[in-house]
């Protein structure tokens, strides 16, 4: 009689540890699956760190060249406002001269 306990005892164990490693391979594959997306969203996100990065640097190489350019072009003004000044300079030191050699 107590060797069909056993057996019966036996094989619920034996049911027990299957359904227990079914659940164990599922959770396994769950945590399979969430380690995975979780990879993928932090891949993603780098990558969009890394393009919005990039976007950033362009424009502030955009913004830096632009001013550059405004320099560059406020610099020729003011060289064409002191070269034009120097000529009305010139020009009256010769008016000067002029009438100066003529009272003479």
């Amino acid at each position: 009689m107590r060797t069909p306990i056993f057996a019966g005892l036996a094989i619920l164990a034996a049911a027990g540890l299957s359904a227990c490693s079914e659940k164990t391979q599922d959770n396994l594959e769950q945590t399979g699956d969430s380690i995975g997306n979780d990879m993928s969203r932090a891949v993603d996100d780098a990558g969009a760190a890394i393009d919005n990065g990039l976007d950033d640097a362009g424009q502030a190489i955009d913004s830096g060249a632009d001013r550059v350019g405004a320099a560059a072009d406020e610099a020729a003004a003011d060289a064409d406002r002191e070269a034009d000044e120097a000529k009305r300079d010139v020009g009256d030191t010769l008016q000067d001269a002029g009438t100066d050699l003529k009272n003479d």
